[in-house]
C-alpha cells in the first residue's frame, strides 16, 4: 500500500515528532519536581540515555511512547498499514535497544522504571504517578 502523503508532507510530519521533552515526559518530570526530586536528563554516560536519572536513588526512568517502543496489547501501538515491514523492523530495533540498555543498567546496579505513555492518560495518571513514587522509594537506603 502506498503512503497517503507525498514525500514532502511525510517528511514534515516526521520532523515534528520529538524525541525529548515529550508531553508524557514533561508530566513525569513536573510530578517528580513537585515532590522534591532532583534529576538529570538524558545522561549520555548511561546505557540508553535514560529520560530521567535520579542519582540519589540510583534509579533511572524511561518514559516510553507506546507506538515507538511497541507496547504489546496497547491500543496506541498499531503497526501502520503502509511500509508495514519497515515499521516492524524499526520498532523491533527500538525494543531490542531498550532491552539491552535496561539489562546493562541493572547489571550496573541501577533500578530501572519504565513508564508507558498510555498510563499517563488522564484516567490512569494519578495512579501511575503514585506507583512511580512508591517504586522510586522502595528498597532505597539513605546514607
Amino acid at each position: 500500500m502506498a503512503d497517503v502523503h507525498d514525500k514532502k508532507t511525510r517528511s514534515y510530519n516526521m520532523s515534528r515528532i520529538k524525541g525529548k521533552d515529550t508531553k508524557p515526559e514533561m508530566l513525569v518530570r513536573k510530578f517528580l519536581h513537585a515532590h522534591g526530586f532532583r534529576y538529570k536528563l538524558h545522561d549520555k554516560k548511561l546505557p540508553g540515555k535514560p529520560d530521567i536519572v535520579l542519582p540519589k536513588y540510583k534509579t533511572v526512568i524511561f518514559v516510553h511512547g507506546c507506538f515507538w517502543h511497541g507496547h504489546s496489547g496497547c491500543k496506541y501501538y498499531v503497526v501502520p498499514k503502509t511500509r508495514t515491514e519497515w515499521w516492524r523492523n524499526k520498532i523491533n530495533k527500538n525494543k531490542l535497544k531498550d532491552h539491552i540498555a535496561i539489562r546493562a543498567l541493572r547489571l550496573a546496579g541501577w533500578k530501572v522504571v519504565e513508564v508507558w505513555e498510555c498510563n499517563l492518560k488522564t484516567a490512569f495518571l494519578e495512579t501511575t504517578l503514585q506507583q512511580l513514587l512508591q517504586n522510586i522509594l522502595k528498597n532505597t537506603l539513605f546514607c
